[in-house]
Order: C-alpha cells, then sequence, then structure tokens
C-alpha cells in the first residue's frame, strides 16, 4: 500500500468524523427545536446524559491517546537499542583474525544500512518481505563468518564476548517489527467514532429544546475532536504524517556511514 493511501485513510477518517458531527448536530438540532414546549422535563435529564456521554468520551480519547504516545515511545526506543546493539557487535570485530574482518565489517555496514531503510519501506509490504529477508540473509552470513573466523582455540574467548553481542542484535529485529506492526483493536477506533456522533446528537438535541442557535460551537465541537482523532491516528502510524521518526532513524544511517 502507498504512502499516499495511508494519508489520505487518515485524512478520510477524519473529514468523516467532522462532517459526520456536523450533520447528526444539525439533525438533532432540528428534533430538540420542534420538541422544545417540553424542555422542563427534559432538560435537567438531558444535561445529565450529555455529561455521561462526554465523559466517557474524555475516557476513551485519553485512553487511545496514551497508548499512541507510549508505543510511539517504544518505537523510538528500539531504534536507539537497535543502533547500540550493532554498534556493540561491530566494535567487537577488532578481536577477530585480520583476515575476516574486513568481510564482516563491509557485510555490518550492508546489515546497518538495510535496517535503517526497513522505516522508508513500510508502506509497501512486498518491500518490507523482501528487506526481513535480505536482514535474515545477512544475520545467517555474519554469524557463520564469525563462527568460521573463531574456529581456532585461541579465540574461543573472543566467541563468548561477541556471539551474545550477535544473538542481541539479531534479537531486536523481530522485537522492532513486532512493535511497528502493534496498534488497538478495531473495536476501539469504532467506539471513537460512535461516541463523537454521540456528542454530537446529545448536544445538538439539547440545544434545540434550549433554543440555542446551532452554529459556531457544534462546529467547534466537530473541529476539535476531529483534530484529536488526526492527532492520535499521526501518532499511531508516525511514517505516514506530520509526526515522523526519521530524526531518530537517521541514527542508524549514520552508524552505517561511521563503519569503515
Amino acid at each position: 500500500m502507498a504512502i499516499f493511501n495511508y494519508s489520505c485513510f487518515i485524512i478520510t477518517a477524519t473529514l468523516f468524523l467532522f462532517g459526520g458531527m456536523l450533520l447528526i448536530s444539525f439533525l438533532s438540532h432540528r428534533v430538540g427545536m420542534r420538541e422544545g414546549e417540553n424542555a422542563g422535563q427534559h432538560g435537567e435529564a438531558s444535561g445529565a446524559i450529555v455529561s455521561a456521554v462526554f465523559a466517557l468520551m474524555g475516557l476513551l480519547v485519553a485512553f487511545t491517546f496514551s497508548g499512541a504516545h507510549s508505543r510511539f515511545d517504544e518505537r523510538q526506543r528500539l531504534i536507539v537499542q537497535e543502533a547500540n546493539a550493532i554498534k556493540a557487535a561491530y566494535a567487537q570485530l577488532d578481536m577477530l583474525p585480520l583476515s575476516a574482518q574486513t568481510r564482516l565489517r563491509e557485510k555490518f555496514k550492508a546489515y546497518a544500512l538495510s535496517r535503517a531503510s526497513y522505516y522508508d519501506k513500510l508502506a509497501d509490504p512486498a518491500a518490507i518481505k523482501e528487506e526481513l529477508a535480505r536482514v535474515d540473509a545477512l544475520q545467517k552470513e555474519i554469524w557463520d563468518d564469525v563462527l568460521a573466523a573463531t574456529e581456532e582455540p585461541r579465540y574461543q574467548q573472543v566467541r563468548r564476548l561477541i556471539v551474545p553481542a550477535l544473538k542481541e542484535m539479531n534479537g531486536i529485529v523481530l522485537v522492532r517489527s513486532t512493535a511497528i506492526r502493534t496498534h488497538p483493536p478495531a473495536l476501539i477506533w469504532i467506539m471513537l467514532f460512535v461516541l463523537g456522533f454521540a456528542c454530537a446528537g446529545l448536544t445538538g438535541y439539547r440545544s434545540g429544546i434550549l433554543r440555542i442557535p446551532w452554529r459556531f460551537y457544534h462546529a467547534l465541537l466537530a473541529g476539535i475532536t476531529s483534530a484529536v482523532l488526526y492527532v492520535i491516528l499521526d501518532i499511531e502510524y508516525p511514517r505516514f504524517g506530520l509526526i515522523r521518526l526519521e530524526e531518530v532513524n537517521r541514527i542508524l544511517v549514520e552508524l552505517a556511514k561511521a563503519m569503515r
């Protein structure tokens, strides 16, 4: 799926919520205007219902935003952790025989560049699959070369040091891939839309009963709710909107450039 499609989806979802809230608010306001004579009977009850639904909406928004922000921080942390793991394993190549170092340094550089490009290819599942296969192949080649270079008894101590570093470097790939694919269940997003529409409908109905003009405040409610949804989606999918991970991902690029 192309990057444009992801961005288009986020914008479309935001506009759908905004337009839907405006429409529902307007229609419910018209209904409330027709039932204005019963304002004394429903005024207090409708106010309590509106407060309860808004409280539930606020709770769900806070929960979703907090989760999105936590996952964003985790993805940043994993990029830094992976860069440190690659750097730590690369630093130990100095202990290997000189005949193996040149070949392994080249493979480490290719590996770091591959891991840096992983972020850039998130919008294309086929490219991601191909890149992960390349990473797997490089991991195997590096592992085999290190074991071959440390076969002699005098390098057994070196092997005991470098093998754990390679295991950490290899293991974080799966952790990072899982973190990128982790998102809230679809039901959470559906509930956000349902509660947004419910808030718009209830406030429109109540303002109609109380003969409050339907204009600025209802548009403001729809605009703020939609903007909050956009920010949550933007944080949840940091590759495709205004919020990005390029600055953190550049650590891997710079690490690859620093490899001689």
